[in-house]
């Protein structure tokens, strides 16, 4: 047993003398960095010296460097990177810091020396270029890092690339034409960068306030399809950015030219058609399927391609408050002609729906409409999504003509069969707002807090708004008489009988003047009024709302609906800027304040991506 401490003793006390060590130079090490944080260099050069010689890593080197140049001790800082490029004759680095140091000494002759040395030294290795470069980077000297890539790629060919590492220097350097260069030079090399290109492009791109990124790149790319009109990967760029840039009428005429050129058909048309469709440029949406169709009936984006250019045609006309009634006849003609062509069947339900609703909301055609969407609920096949998003259709026409308790039973069929999804939502809100348009507040208000949590934010922020519509204007007293007289009106105008809903919401005023639902009054007649196209008679209703009311919930709508009539109806483009500014300064926190800025910059002739 003695002989066994005997041994042990030994080795406890090396570990405990090992453990001393350690803590000695944690204690040294920490000193040092306060020192150095607290301006003392002479004292903290004085322990990261110890601690090199102790342990010579590099953490210690460049800590104990640092402290001796901000001691502008020249020599002693020029003795340790010697004995470094003794030690390590093959890490280029040292005569960096060697040029660094002579740069800090302002001696730039030498300085240039070393730096040229080093890249003078590099051979053919990829990892070596690189550590070079950035120890370039470290000491600030970008020309020699650009330098050591330029070699480097000399040095390896086409073995490895440094394009992305340059395009990085280059646009720190703010060097934006060097930069493309850079991206478009790689995608020429080799076109499987091209979606990683794409992706840092679209992260500089963003932060690209003056536009001068996206011109730089886009007359880049118009040089590069001259030269090379037979390398697609910059017409693909180029069709890219113009999306990115919502450039539509170029991407659309990019789009053609590939599709031509690989003999495609027509996806890219396709989802550049969606994608215009979702921003309103209905033009070259409709242009898009246009073309496709002209493929012939076999394409395989034929009848969507169909069903869709009428709905392209359907958003223009209605969205414009313009339109005309041989308009819509017209428009109702070309849906039955196709109907006509391809049949009922699952896959025209899309066309029949729309159909359905283009009768009845505007043609008064409502019987009509309503056994074209019994028929489409009775296709065999059908998906039992699409046979719900006609029975919310039927609903809602069923609503428009007062048939309120068939309407509510499909509504709730609906929200019963699709219970966790949008589409299910989508109907539980209707069906909530129905007992909203007949009085059955407490009710309504009850479905509408269960939406507020809905996934899809478009409904959750709609029944939010209703919700706090019937919890702010139920009086003290519990009386909803001035509620149930503006749900009456919201759904005469949902029945398109707005001249009776427009008389209703006169009566709120005479009943019970003063009455806190005056702005929202004032906000539903002028919601009338640009239904029908009387845009100057909404603008004054909006102006009141802004000036007498600027301080309630509707305050941001309404700056924002006349920020939107000024620029697309008026036509007048400094008015609306004004506007939209108006919303960011008063209303930072509005639900349009981020659509606000996009217009805003959009006028002003910003890109905006």
């Amino acid at each position: 047993m003695n002989k066994i401490f005997k041994n042990i003793i030994p080795v406890l006390l090396i570990f405990s003398t090992i453990s001393n060590v350690f803590a000695q130079i944690n204690v040294d090490e920490q000193l040092a960095a306060q020192f150095f944080h607290d301006k003392e260099f002479d004292k903290s050069a004085s322990l990261y010296e110890k601690l090199f010689n102790k342990n010579p890593n590099t953490f210690y080197y460049s800590n104990y460097l640092d402290c001796l140049l901000e001691l502008k001790n020249f020599k002693k800082a020029e003795k340790l990177i010697k004995k470094q490029i003794k030690q390590n004759p093959y890490e280029l680095r040292y005569l960096v810091d060697m040029g660094y140091v002579y740069t800090r000494a302002e001696n730039i002759a030498k300085a240039k020396k070393q730096f040229t040395k080093a890249i003078k030294e590099l051979n053919a290795n990829q990892q070596r270029i690189i550590d070079l470069a950035n120890a370039f980077l470290l000491r600030n000297q970008t020309d020699y890092a650009i330098k050591t890539y330029k070699k480097g790629e000399l040095l390896l060919q086409t073995l490895y690339p440094f394009n992305l590492k340059l395009a990085d220097i280059y646009e720190d350097r703010q060097d934006y034409h060097n930069m493309i260069n850079e991206y478009l030079n790689l995608l020429e090399f080799n076109p499987d960068y091209q979606e990683e290109i794409q992706n840092k492009l679209q992260i500089s791109l963003a932060k690209d306030p003056d536009n001068k990124k996206n011109d730089i790149l886009k007359k880049s790319l118009l040089k590069k399809i001259q030269k090379n009109p037979n390398n697609t990967y910059f017409s693909e760029m180029l069709l890219w950015l113009s999306i990115q840039q919502h450039d539509f009428k170029t991407a659309f005429t990019q789009a053609i030219s590939l599709d031509k050129r690989f003999k495609e058909d027509g996806s890219r048309l396709f989802n550049l058609a969606r994608l215009c469709a979702s921003n309103k440029d209905y033009d070259i949406a409709a242009k898009s399927y246009e073309y496709i169709i002209k493929k012939g009936v076999n394409n395989y984006y034929y009848l969507d391609s169909k069903i869709e250019l009428l709905n392209v045609k359907y958003l223009k006309i209605t969205s414009s408050f313009n339109y005309t009634k041989e308009e819509l006849i017209s428009l109702e003609n070309d849906y039955i002609s196709i109907l006509n062509e391809f049949g009922i069947r699952a896959e025209t339900i899309p066309l029949i729906r729309n159909l359905a609703h283009l009768q009845a909301f505007y043609l008064d055609e409502v019987e009509y409409a309503k056994k074209l969407l019994n028929k489409a609920i009775a296709i065999k096949y059908a998906s039992k999504k699409l046979q719900a998003e006609c029975k919310t259709e039927l609903a809602d026409i069923l609503l428009m003509s007062d048939d309120v308790w068939e309407a509510t039973l499909l509504y709730s069929q609906v929200e019963k069969d699709f219970k966790n999804e949008s589409l299910g939502h989508l109907a539980k809100f209707k069906n909530a707002k129905l007992f909203y348009y007949i009085g059955e507040f407490k009710w309504a208000k009850a479905q509408l807090d269960v939406l507020k949590a809905a996934t899809s934010k478009l409904i959750a922020n709609d029944a939010m708004d209703l919700s706090l519509l019937i919890n702010d204007n139920i009086d003290e007293d519990s009386s909803t008489a001035a509620l149930s007289i503006y749900s009456r009106a919201d759904l005469l105008s949902f029945q398109n009988k707005d001249s009776f809903a427009l008389l209703t919401l006169d009566s709120i005023n005479i009943l019970f003047p003063g009455h806190q639902l005056s702005d929202e009054v004032l906000y539903k007649k002028a919601q009338i009024k640009l239904k029908h196209g009387l845009y100057m008679q909404a603008d004054t209703l909006l102006q009141q709302i802004v000036e007498l009311y600027y301080y309630d919930i509707l305050a941001d709508d309404a700056l924002f609906k006349l920020a939107e009539l000024n620029e697309k109806q008026f036509h007048d483009k400094a008015k609306a800027m004004l506007l939209y500014q108006d919303i960011l300064v008063k209303f930072p926190d509005s639900l349009y304040a981020v659509e606000a800025r996009k217009r805003f910059r959009k006028l002003r002739g910003d890109s905006i991506n």
